[in-house]
C-alpha cells in the first residue's frame, strides 16, 4: 500500500513539475483572469494526469503498444492547439489593453471556469509528452505478479493528487502575479511574452528530436 501511495506520488509530480506549454498558459490564464477560472483550469490539467495514471494501472503494456500509431498525429494537433492558444491570449491582451482605455466599456474575463477545465483537460490529454510519459511508465514498472485492485486504486488516486497540489500551487502563482500587475501595460506585456513563449514551446514539438 505504501509502495503505491508513494509511486502515485512520485509520478503524479514526475509530469506535474516540469513547466512547458500547458503550465505557461495556466499561469498567464489565471493573472488575466481569476484564482476560481485558474483552479478549475488546474484541474482540468491534473483529471487528464488522472486518467493517464488509471489507464496507466490498468492498461499495462497494452497501453503503450495502442498509443505509438497515434504518437505522432497527438504531437501535431497539441502543438496546433497550443498555437492557436498563443495567438488567442496575445489578441486578448491587446483588446484588454485597448478596452480599459474606454472608460464606458465592462471588462469580464475572456474564459470562464467551465471553459477553462475544458480546455485545459482537451489540451492535456492531447499532449504526447504526458502519453509517453505514463506508456513508459507502464511498461518500466509492470510487475510479474497482477497488482491489486486497492494499490492501483491508491496509486491512481495519488497520482491525480499530486498533480492537483501542484497545479493549484501554479494557478496560485498566476492569481498572485496578476495582482501585482495591475497597470494597463503590465498585463499587457504578461499577456504578450506568455504568447510568445507557448509558441515557441508549441514550435519545438514539431522540429525532429
Amino acid at each position: 500500500m505504501t509502495a503505491a501511495l508513494v509511486a502515485g506520488l512520485l509520478a503524479g509530480y514526475g509530469i506535474a513539475i516540469p513547466v512547458g506549454a500547458v503550465a505557461t498558459y495556466l499561469v498567464s490564464l489565471t493573472a488575466r483572469t481569476s484564482l476560481r477560472t485558474g483552479a478549475c483550469a488546474a484541474l482540468g490539467v491534473a483529471t487528464a494526469d488522472g486518467l493517464y495514471a488509471l489507464l496507466a494501472a490498468l492498461g499495462g503494456t497494452a497501453l503503450a503498444v495502442a498509443l505509438q500509431p497515434v504518437l505522432e498525429p497527438l504531437r501535431w494537433a497539441s502543438a496546433l492547439v497550443l498555437l492557436a492558444l498563443a495567438v488567442r491570449g496575445a489578441i486578448t491582451a491587446l483588446g484588454q489593453y485597448r478596452a480599459r482605455r474606454l472608460p464606458d466599456r465592462q471588462q469580464r474575463d475572456p474564459v470562464g471556469p467551465a471553459r477553462a477545465y475544458t480546455a485545459l483537460l482537451g489540451i492535456t490529454l492531447l499532449n504526447p509528452t504526458t502519453v509517453v510519459y505514463f506508456a513508459a511508465l507502464v511498461l518500466g514498472s509492470r510487475a510479474a505478479e497482477a497488482v491489486r485492485p486497492l494499490e492501483q486504486t491508491v496509486f491512481v488516486l495519488a497520482a491525480f493528487l499530486a498533480s492537483t497540489s501542484w497545479q493549484l500551487l501554479l494557478a496560485g502563482g498566476g492569481a498572485l502575479l496578476g495582482r501585482a500587475l495591475t497597470g494597463h501595460r503590465g498585463r499587457l506585456a504578461t499577456g504578450l511574452v506568455s504568447s510568445a513563449v507557448i509558441a515557441v514551446l508549441a514550435a519545438r514539438m514539431l522540429l525532429p528530436s
